[in-house]
């Protein structure tokens, strides 16, 4: 007999819904994002949570219609309760708490990096285990060992910025719009990788953190320096070896970590993940390696709730139900993974 999840997403500016059969099948995937954003050049917290109080109703009605169910049709709900802002998770979270008491349904609280790791069992199922998964996005850079969906272990994690924080700083320090990385690997797709020698931060010879602040600071004062000194700033090379400077360690910390732990196969996801430089990058390293390498398609790539609805299903079969009292929790540390 299927399970039908509905899950609900908002850690951030996309308000979500989507509805899912048994882990693999998408029956709806709806997604509201909040453009109003760009004229600030980032998330600003409180004008993202009064967006999504506007916008939940009608998202979870139109992933519903969609999947054509009703509510007392699905056998659970799901939402994310962290990390991410607080006030965007509320809402959210609030909902389908609410929605799992008024029509007595289980209710499932998703870690919104769980999410992002079983957008790749979304689409691959049957994903080779042992397998080391890079989550890189917005707010997040990790490795990750996955031994099965009750075993996983954090290898890595940024010590600072996150990879895809650092292409919206650099990608807003090159006058490029929000969302920025996006924009800014457009504009790297003109540029030359090797015009530019940006720092790479290996950091110790065993570790598998990240470290992008470094790269950041590295662009900015090659920017000021060159400005100063009246001379010419081609941006697409700045975009483009900025790009191949992240690319660089992300690829080569995934792939040091796969073959440390002889993993069976490598999956990225994350915002950073729908990056096509990125996507060959690894593909090609892993293949030199011999390793296979999975990455859903960019739509799952980014937040979405069709992932959260995936995770949800294998917490759904453990039984790992969720009380509701179960608050937001905006900070919410790797390691409750």
């Amino acid at each position: 007999m299927s399970s039908i999840i509905l899950a609900i997403e908002t850690s951030c500016d996309e308000t979500a819904a989507a509805v899912v059969e048994d882990g693999v099948k998408v029956l709806a995937n709806i997604i509201a994002s909040q453009d109003i954003h760009r004229r600030y050049g980032g998330v600003v917290p409180e004008i993202a949570s009064r967006r999504h109080l506007e916008n939940i109703g009608p998202v979870v009605q139109e992933a519903l219609d969609q999947a054509r169910i009703s509510p007392a049709g699905v056998d659970a709900i799901a939402a994310t309760y962290g990390p991410g802002l607080v006030g965007s998770l509320l809402v959210g979270l609030s909902y389908a708490k609410g929605l799992a008491f008024a029509l007595k349904k289980p209710f499932i609280g998703v870690h919104h990096l769980v999410g992002h790791i079983y957008a790749g069992f979304l689409e691959y199922p049957e994903l080779p285990l042992p397998a080391v998964c890079l989550v890189a996005s917005g707010g997040h850079t990790s490795l990750f060992y996955l031994v099965s969906h009750e075993e996983r272990y954090l290898l890595g994690s940024t010590r600072d910025d996150a990879a895809g924080e650092a292409f919206d700083k650099v990608a807003r320090a090159l006058g490029l719009g929000y969302p920025g990385g996006p924009e800014l690997e457009k504009l790297a797709r003109n540029g030359d990788p090797q015009a530019i020698h940006f720092p790479r931060a290996w950091l110790e010879e065993d570790s598998l953190d990240f470290s992008f602040s470094g790269l950041k600071t590295a662009v900015a004062n090659y920017l000021r320096q060159r400005k100063e000194a009246g001379l010419e700033i081609n941006l697409s090379d700045v975009a483009a070896s900025f790009q191949e400077a992240v690319v660089d360690v992300l690829v080569g910390k995934t792939l040091k970590a796969a073959l440390k732990n002889m993993a069976k196969s490598i999956l990225a996801v994350g915002g950073v993940a729908s990056n096509r430089y990125f996507r060959f990058s690894l593909k090609r390293s892993a293949r030199e390696a011999g390793i296979p390498v999975f990455i859903p398609h960019p739509v799952y790539c980014t937040d979405n709730a069709a992932m959260i609805g995936c995770a949800a299903y294998y917490q759904y079969l453990r039984g790992q139900f969720s009380s509701l009292d179960l608050d937001a929790a905006p900070g919410l540390p790797l390691e409750v993974l």
